[in-house]
């Protein structure tokens, strides 16, 4: 028998969510239209198979790595104003990157030990491809 997942102890009301939206539209949104001179990206959208394909892929990366993934920083970006990107050219997206703490062996005189010592804090993963390319939410924009 499968184990149920927990609750996550970070979920918010829907109405918070919809207040966190309507505050990024009216003081961030707002300002960014007004100096690129379009409406931008407001959502990126990212399938739960495309995900759970990444997570997979950076917890098999960074253990062939010498990592222990903990976690994926998601960072915002904007695409650059070129033809190659279309209808994205000039709007934010957002990409994600595996984090984690490097594992090290320790050798004492020569004779390898089996226990592991992990790195103080959780970094970004240099030797891990980030990942973007989500569908985003713009013109109409997205509104939750």
């Amino acid at each position: 028998m499968e184990k149920q997942p927990g609750r996550p102890t970070q979920l918010i009301t829907k109405k918070f969510a919809k207040e966190l939206h309507l505050n990024f539209m009216k003081y961030r949104a707002s300002i960014i239209a007004k100096y690129i001179k379009k409406e931008d990206a407001n959502a990126v959208w990212f399938s739960i198979e495309e995900l759970e394909n990444y997570i997979s892929y950076i917890k098999s990366k960074g253990e062939k790595k010498g990592y222990d993934v903990k976690g994926i920083h998601f960072y915002f970006g904007v695409y650059p104003e070129e033809k190659k990107y279309a209808e994205k050219a000039g709007l934010m997206t957002l990409f994600l990157t595996a984090t984690g703490k490097r594992i090290k062996t320790p050798k004492t005189a020569g004779i390898q030990t089996f226990a592991l010592v992990h790195e103080s804090d959780d970094t970004d993963i240099e030797g891990i491809e980030p990942m973007n390319y989500g569908s985003i939410g713009r013109p109409p924009a997205l509104s939750y």
